[in-house]
């Protein structure tokens, strides 16, 4: 009887620890109406969900319209850390920028790194492992006149000097979208290139941010 009860305990055990091996690395995307959209049929994270093993990734989007860091780091509790997650993939910057020019709001540089340095810390004491992306766009022109794009082009580097000190993978999605439009913009058009309006992602966009995540998810969790 105890060789018999001892089997089913073993047996009990490795099947334990099978389904603990099996479970899949939640992923929280946490972020804007950018992210907010990419749920939806056709964005990015609905895309992913595609291109990545159902088994091996769970994929949760947290966007927000009209969200700046600090609205971020405001309902993180609630919306991120609530979900228990393996890996945060944090994409916002638009707002920050873009508000200053059309609604007079935004957030100064010197606070945007404070807050995104609070909330960095704050993931990770939750052993959460925290990946970063620069802001897209906020126009299309390849001739660099658009009209935010000192202040976009300074806060991705905002972004990218923090993983670089915090040593957090980054996703340069400025950088990708600056590429792409450089081969495939040549009428230097505004929008209808990766965005619908200058900011927001269409067909192609979404496509384009759903590769580089990709990219991104499965160096991490190599």
């Amino acid at each position: 009887m105890t060789t018999i009860i001892r089997s089913l305990l073993f047996l009990l055990t490795v099947g334990l620890l099978a389904m603990s091996a099996a479970k899949p690395t939640r992923v929280v995307f946490f972020g804007d109406s950018i992210t907010q959209a990419g749920v939806g049929p056709g964005g990015y994270i609905d895309r992913l969900k595609k291109m990545l093993p159902s088994d091996q990734f769970e994929l949760i989007g947290a966007g927000i319209g009209g969200n700046k860091i600090y609205d971020l780091f405001l309902r993180m509790d609630d919306d991120v850390l609530a979900k228990q997650p393996d890996v945060v993939i944090v994409w916002v910057g638009v707002n920050d920028v873009w508000h200053k020019a059309s609604f007079g709001t935004g957030t100064d540089p010197d606070k945007f790194v404070k807050f995104y340095e609070a909330l960095v810390k704050k993931l990770k004491a939750a052993n959460a492992r925290v990946m970063l992306c620069t802001p897209a766009a906020i126009g299309e022109k390849t001739d660099f006149s658009n009209q935010q794009d000192g202040d976009l082009n300074q806060y991705s580097q905002l972004i990218r000097d923090l993983a670089k000190r915090q040593n957090i993978p980054l996703i340069d999605l400025r950088k990708a979208f600056l590429e792409y439009n450089m081969k495939n913009n040549p009428e230097n058009k505004e929008k209808g290139i990766l965005t619908t309006d200058r900011v927001h992602l269409n067909e192609a966009g979404n496509i384009l941010v759903a590769e580089q995540m990709q990219k991104a998810l499965t160096e991490a969790v190599k």
